[in-house]
């Protein structure tokens, strides 16, 4: 068998080259913020395959084959990319009452706000004429809160595989844009899905119940049984998960938990999780195997292990849904089992930029997926683990033959040694890209997965698999899963479970990574000792806060709602907290949490609520559960339930002010005997100016209206001039007067309001006050999260043009 070396005079090299010019050429394409030409991809890619032609011909000038490999990778993963934006739902045919047949083509994912699923379209028409969709959409059936929800239940036969009639409303993909945040839209351009919607509040007809899609079928009829024979619903939701993949079935609370004990990538059907689900597998396998010697004359157990696994990974990927990140780690696992199979001994970091390039080929966008690169550093500690497992395994022993129990008990000591060793290099190496990614890492993971990894790869899971055969073992099942969390709430409760970071400059999170791969190199202690000081910025990244007498305000992108982060040098205030988007989804949860962690905030000084609307306190729970607050000051009445979340509360009322770092903080409203008038909410709004000699001044309105402004008009007239607004009520009709624009005659106005809103804010005639008086207007769907630092630092910054790419909704020009 011929060694294929990365030293020396041999191709090694040559085809880590190719490989590293090809994911620079993707990498390059993912970079664009706007398509060329499919014609340009196409340009790229013939000269791509001219220069690798030309380099094979005259095999010195390599310099030439790495620019074709990197325009090989530049041109097809455009060309991928053209093809997939030109499925874009047309704007025209946004918001309009859509007449569609087609297949329920996924597994419905049950919220308490209704049901979500995929939908291949057959026939589309409007008003009875023929219009051309997206192949495939995502729609909802909503029901009670949500803000698309229709009158009547959703159809509790609506199953995977069946043909329906529907009346829908579309959308183009479009999702809240923040600093760190997840990227909605980039997640829904990968799995092709091109518009969003749902179903309307009109006659829907049930057309065929076996349509297609006999797996997705399958996969229905296993989640209802274990729903209809496991009355624990956590457990059950863990085995929907498991079995078929349906991670709506496991509540919210749990995933916290998963989260803060480090098993998520267990539970999610993710990337890593059927990497070591394949490893086990095969692992298994192998010891079945050697057992026979029939098996092992007919081929060899390490071939059976690697094969075997990888049919288990693309069994369970597609019986769980096969999402995209299943699907990307079954090629990146048949690309290294084909070449560890070849006549050649390939190298691991070989083997791996070999399925790094498959799995980039044919999906591009897996580079920008923390998937991606946790699957591929797992699976290549594993290789570099089982490398050196191998070695000291052949080295000859000097002791003698054991005898009794001691014969079984030595091998097994030494395949313990062996587990701990590869869970404890594991653990180092995927701490750092944990932190990169998520900016947390628990602390108690190591423990959690030591018991978790065995017990629901090779204990849980088959159990939910076969259950599907022999329900009964669903009951053992639920009983193991049920102490499982137990023990994960009892670690979760630990002080100091959870690690979290602020995100790191690039240069801190490389760092860590290289200290990572010093920590499980095979080299001396003193080389690894280096780790140390190269991860300390990654561990403890520097901060960044305004200077004394500055302050940093952040309008965050939560769709219809507000809120606003005001950064002074050592304090923070959160100015309402987003809102409720379903019964089990909140602004708080979803991003504000995610968003302060990032930004390394470990407490909230004050939280002021404005008022009670939902679109205001929605996420505020969220926010006094997960992270410290100081202070709550609302205009709440009495025995509201987020005042008993909180020791220390008040009051927002008129006059009250305080300094925080040399920036003065104002409230402006509601007045003390308003809490004794029977007013609308809206009235109730807690109204805050912040203002420093430096950094300028803002002003924060809540949901006000025109009598709430007349009378602040009134009160302190040109003392509410402010450089920055945040526009109150979301720009509806019953705000923004003439009188109070001039008497604030802000610089900037910033409208936070959802995407095509049902409420239509902000109102047109709204705009063109603002725009009349040359006030320049932002609006959350075109920029995004807005961050201003401050006069003298221009009219700030939408996220939507710092981050834009080319997978981003655009809004029309002439829209807010």
């Amino acid at each position: 068998m011929q060694t294929l070396r990365m030293g020396g005079t041999n191709t090694g090299w040559r085809l880590a080259g190719l490989a590293l010019g090809w994911l620079a050429g993707v990498a390059l394409q993912l970079n664009e913020r706007a398509l060329m030409a499919p014609t340009a991809y196409i340009a790229c890619v013939l000269l791509g395959v001219l220069g690798l032609a030309l380099a094979w011909r005259w095999q010195r000038a390599f310099a030439l084959a790495l620019i074709g490999a990197a325009l090989l990778g530049f041109g097809a993963a455009g060309w991928q990319a053209s093809n997939r934006s030109a499925e874009r739902l047309p704007a025209s045919l946004e918001g309009k009452d859509l007449q569609l047949i087609g297949v329920v083509a996924s597994l419905p994912q049950r919220t308490a706000a209704g049901l979500r699923f995929r939908f291949e379209v057959e026939q589309s028409s409007s008003h009875g004429q023929p219009v051309t969709l997206p192949p495939l959409i995502s729609l909802g059936w909503y029901k009670g809160l949500h803000e698309d929800a229709v009158l009547t239940q959703p159809q509790l036969e609506l199953g995977a595989g069946q043909r329906w009639r529907f009346t829908v409303r579309l959308r183009q993909v479009h999702g809240n844009l923040n600093p760190h945040g997840f990227d909605y839209e980039l997640a829904m351009f990968e799995q092709g899905l091109s518009a969003t919607g749902y179903v309307r509040d009109a006659p829907a007809q049930l057309l065929d119940r076996s349509a297609g899609h006999l797996i997705e079928r399958w996969r229905q009829r296993v989640r209802d049984a274990i729903d209809a024979t496991v009355s624990d619903r956590r457990a059950a939701g863990v085995l929907a998960a498991l079995a078929v993949g349906d991670q709506s079935a496991i509540e919210r609370e749990d995933w916290d938990l998963f989260r803060n004990t480090g098993i998520a990538h267990l539970v999610s059907i993710s990337g890593l999780h059927v990497t070591m689900f394949a490893w086990l597998a095969g692992l298994l396998l192998a010891a079945v195997w050697r057992r026979s010697a029939h098996a092992m004359a007919w081929l060899p157990a390490q071939q059976a292990a690697r094969w075997g696994g990888l049919a288990a990974a693309l069994g369970y990927a597609v019986f769980s849904g096969w999402g995209v990140p299943s699907q990307r780690t079954v090629w990146m696992l048949a690309t290294v089992t084909l070449l560890q199979t070849t006549g050649r001994r390939w190298p691991w970091p070989l083997v791996l930029l070999a399925a790094a390039v498959v799995v980039t080929a044919l999906d591009p966008w897996a580079l920008l997926q923390a998937g991606f690169w946790l699957s591929f550093v797992a699976v290549g500690l594993l290789m570099g683990s089982d490398v050196a497992h191998r070695a000291s395994s052949d080295e000859p022993t000097t002791e003698p033959a054991r005898v009794g129990w001691r014969r079984w008990l030595l091998p097994a000591g030494r395949h313990l040694h062996g587990e701990l060793r590869t869970q404890v290099i594991a653990t180092i190496g995927l701490t750092p890209l944990t932190l990169v990614f998520f900016q947390q890492v628990s602390v108690v993971g190591f423990i959690a997965n030591l018991v978790a990894i065995p017990l629901v790869t090779l204990v849980i899971t088959p159990l939910a698999l076969l259950g599907s055969f022999i329900a009964p073992l669903w009951w053992l099942g639920a009983w193991m899963v049920q102490w499982l969390c137990a023990m994960l709430a009892w670690l979760a409760g630990l002080p100091g479970a959870v690690w979290t970071v602020p995100v790191a400059p690039g240069w801190a999170q490389l760092a860590g990574l290289i200290a990572a791969a010093l920590l499980v190199m095979p080299i001396p202690w003193r080389l690894r000792a280096l780790a140390l000081p190269l991860a300390l910025p990654l561990l403890l990244p520097p901060l960044a806060t305004p200077a004394e007498g500055r302050f940093d305000l952040l309008a965050v992108d939560v769709g219809q709602g507000t809120s606003v982060l005001v950064r002074t040098h050592s304090h923070l205030l959160v100015y309402d907290a987003g809102p409720q988007y379903s019964r089990d989804s909140d602004a708080g949860q979803r991003i504000l949490l995610p968003l302060l962690r990032a930004r390394g905030e470990p407490r909230i000084d004050t939280l002021m609520l404005s008022h009670r609307d939902l679109d205001h306190v929605g996420g505020a729970g969220a926010l006094l559960r997960g992270i410290a607050v100081g202070d709550l000051s609302s205009s709440l009445e009495d025995g509201h339930p987020l005042l008993a979340a909180i020791a220390q509360q008040s009051r927002c009322v008129s006059a009250q002010a305080w300094d925080w770092d040399g920036v003065r903080f104002e409230v402006l409203q509601p007045s003390a005997d308003a809490y004794d008038l029977a007013l609308k909410s809206n009235a109730m709004s807690c109204v805050l100016r912040i203002s420093s000699a430096v950094s300028g001044s803002a002003l924060l309105t809540g949901d006000i209206e025109r009598q709430q402004e007349a009378a602040l008009v009134e009160r302190l007239g040109d003392a509410l001039r402010s450089d920055v607004l945040v526009v109150p009520h979301h720009g509806s009709k019953t705000s923004s007067t003439a009188a109070f624009l001039d008497a604030v005659q802000p610089g900037a106005a910033v409208f936070q309001a959802g995407y095509r809103n049902r409420f239509g804010h902000p109102a047109a005639e709204v705009l063109a006050r603002y725009r009349e008086r040359g006030i320049t207007v932002f609006a959350s769907p075109g920029c995004g999260a807005w961050q201003w630092r401050g006069r003298g630092e221009g009219q700030g910054v939408c996220q939507r043009d710092v981050a834009r790419r080319y997978w981003h909704h655009v809004i029309e020009a002439g829209a807010p």
